[in-house]
């Protein structure tokens, strides 16, 4: 049962309140002022907070604002009336989880608290989830709470006490050389190297040089030996990554050195023993790349001796809000500056977008917009146009999801459509009165009329 802290200086509305609250099954705490609802919130713990602005002493606003300070997890109802619109926007970006317009009726009151409730449940389930995953230290760097995840971190504990060849799937930025490091990590190499080659980055003429090194005097300018990336790789371990982009020539030469278990250098005679652990890494479909012709079949086999598939991001959506918090954490601490609130209505497109470029696409968004926002928190404008563009058609295809995203995204066009007919109404229809008590401007305010079916005409009101 759900304890509710109801602050209003009117006692007749605070008892009416409190009577139907406690009808529907709420522990009700009743205060008549800020002071009061402090000393409250001294003395107990509660799930939401219903707060009325109008207060004498210190407003419902810096009441709302105490609370939370308190407990940032607060779930909260503001209660306002037409003549304090502003202060209604400002508790929203306090952190309120909705606002009422005085009057209103008992039902809004019961599914505005039912749907701040909710949040507040998601909230606590993420906490608890990051302290799971903080329990992990052998998996240090890889984040992830969701059933594809736990899944990858059965396979990594098995692969790791294994010494057979690795080859890890999965899409561009998925993190698939985080898995190969955590591997390594946990193996009985760990106080070896950990040498990370990116195949696709090597000139075709140079693959065999950059993995087996070279001998002086191999060609003109070789004036010393030098090591290949396997030799470097001694009692440690090598990872190849986008394996599949080898060209068939160098497949070959891999081959053999992945049989024999020796590599000899570009101008040498003379074959170097090598004790190496070979994970292999890439986004392509090796096993349509046999099938063409692109990639070697033998090859392909000696490389699938244990095999681990990293999901896309777009399959683990319980993990997306655990890495938001843990990159802003990250990237604040990276860039020696406080950490940054996002607003709900970023979070919200943040977890509505689908992701192509995966892990590494949502740390660079974030970095981005740790570097454009202006200080004092990350909203919807410092994210690039491809994130909120990617939410409004997702909401125009699938109007009846009911995931957290869709929730907070429905609340908050509720009351943005809210505001704009309180305002109306206290203006009396006139739009440019409107649109500056909202602090919009005009063409700003008739474009949200027409979004929320309030535009009857083009005709302005005067």
């Amino acid at each position: 049962m759900a304890t509710i802290l109801v602050v209003d200086d009117e006692p007749a509305i605070r008892r009416i309140l409190s009577l139907f609250l406690i009808d529907h099954d709420y522990r009700v705490v009743e205060a008549s002022t800020g002071e009061e609802a402090m000393a409250a919130a001294d003395q107990a713990t509660f799930d939401l907070a219903v707060v009325d602005y109008s207060l004498p002493g210190i407003d419902g606003l810096q009441t709302l604002i105490r609370l939370r300070e308190r407990d940032p997890a607060l779930a909260s109802v503001f209660m306002t009336a037409y003549g304090s619109i502003r202060s209604a926007v400002d508790a929203i970006r306090a952190g309120a989880s909705d606002y009422l317009t005085k009057p209103f009726d008992n039902e809004q009151l019961l599914l505005a608290i039912e749907k701040a409730l909710e949040v507040r449940r998601l909230t606590n389930e993420v906490r608890r989830l990051r302290l799971e995953l903080e329990a992990k230290p052998e998996f240090a760097g890889i984040i992830g709470v969701s059933a594809p995840m736990k899944e990858v971190f059965r396979i990594m504990t098995r692969v790791s006490a294994n010494e057979g060849t690795v080859l890890v799937l999965g899409e561009s930025g998925t993190g698939k050389e985080l898995v190969a490091r955590a591997i390594h990590r946990r193996s009985a190499r760990a106080g070896g190297p950990f040498v990370a080659v990116n195949c696709s980055a090597i000139p075709a003429t140079l693959v065999e040089s950059e993995f087996f090194g070279t001998e002086r005097g191999a060609f003109t300018d070789a004036k010393e030996s030098r090591p290949g990336r396997f030799e470097l790789a001694h009692h440690g371990t090598l990872f190849l990554d986008e394996v599949g982009d080898l060209p068939l020539e160098a497949q070959a030469k891999l081959l053999r050195v992945l049989q024999e278990k020796e590599i000899t250098r570009l101008g040498g005679r003379r074959p170097v023993p090598i004790d190496v652990r070979v994970i292999a890494a890439t986004n392509k479909d090796l096993s349509s790349e046999v099938g063409t012709g692109r990639f070697r079949e033998d090859l392909y086999f000696r490389l699938d001796v244990l095999s681990l598939r990293l999901p896309p991001l777009r399959e683990r959506g319980e993990d997306i809000g655990i890495l938001i918090d843990h990159f802003l954490v990250e990237l604040g601490r990276e860039a020696g500056a406080e950490d940054l609130p996002l607003s709900g209505e970023a979070r919200r497109l943040l977890l509505a977008y689908d992701w192509p470029g995966n892990v590494r696409e949502l740390e660079n968004v974030l970095r981005r917009a740790l570097v454009v926002a202006d200080g004092s928190a990350i909203r919807a404008v410092d994210l690039p146009s491809r994130v909120l563009g990617a939410s409004e058609a997702s909401a125009e295809t699938a109007p009846e999801q009911s995931s957290l995203a869709t929730m907070v995204a429905r609340t908050v066009e509720r009351v943005e459509r809210s505001l704009i007919q309180s305002a109306l109404a206290a203006c009396r229809g006139n739009r440019s009165a409107a649109a500056d008590q909202l602090g919009i401007n005009r063409k700003t305010l008739f474009n949200k009329m027409k979004q929320y079916g309030l535009a009857a005409g083009d005709e302005e009101v005067a």
